[in-house]
């Protein structure tokens, strides 16, 4: 099971196309609102999420989480105690942590990207704390997987498959997919 939490201003097809790859996977998700259900894009599209915060936990089942770019909406998803706290739990648990765009910047300032590669949308280069920075559209290491932005947004979701469910599991959903 996996947790993509959505905050005011997330990027929409960053947010919606990794959702929609990983279901197509058969990954359980679900998408999680820190505030109220229904939550509004950075481009004014708003989206219903399946739970709120306060309606989850974190245990055994919890494969890892997702944070979709945006802007405020990375900002607002740094700043949640939830999520802040599902980060932690990941982390301590080798969980997943998987961010894109902006959102890489939320595990780079926690020192959770030290000595590992980690990609994000150009500009939050120096907030990745420690990284190893590359140029490519979305970085494996560990349990973390970052991803540049929205052009990527769909490769990100094969990552996350990919790292799951295993390298052919991926390329049998990436051929059904147009995209290469």
């Amino acid at each position: 099971m996996f947790y993509m939490f959505f905050a005011e201003g997330f990027e929409e097809v960053e947010a919606i196309a990794t959702l929609d790859i990983i279901r197509r996977a058969g990954i359980e998700i679900k998408s999680v609102a820190i505030k109220d259900k229904i939550v509004t894009g950075s481009h004014g599209v708003p989206v219903v999420c399946d739970l709120v915060s306060d309606e989850i936990t974190a245990d055994e089942n919890l494969e890892g989480i997702i944070l979709p770019g945006g802007m405020p909406g990375s900002k607002n998803l740094d700043k949640d105690e939830t999520v802040n706290k599902f980060i932690d739990y990941c982390n301590t648990n080798n969980k997943f942590l998987c961010a894109i765009c902006a959102a890489p910047f939320i595990l780079g300032k926690r020192g959770i990207l030290n000595g590992r590669k980690a990609t994000c949308f150009p500009g939050f280069e120096n907030e990745l704390t420690g990284a190893k920075i590359s140029d490519k559209f979305v970085c494996i290491d560990k349990n973390t997987i970052t991803g540049r932005g929205m052009g990527s947004a769909v490769k990100f979701g094969l990552a996350i498959v990919s790292a799951v469910k295993g390298q052919s599991a991926a390329d049998k959903l990436e051929a059904t997919l147009q995209c290469s």
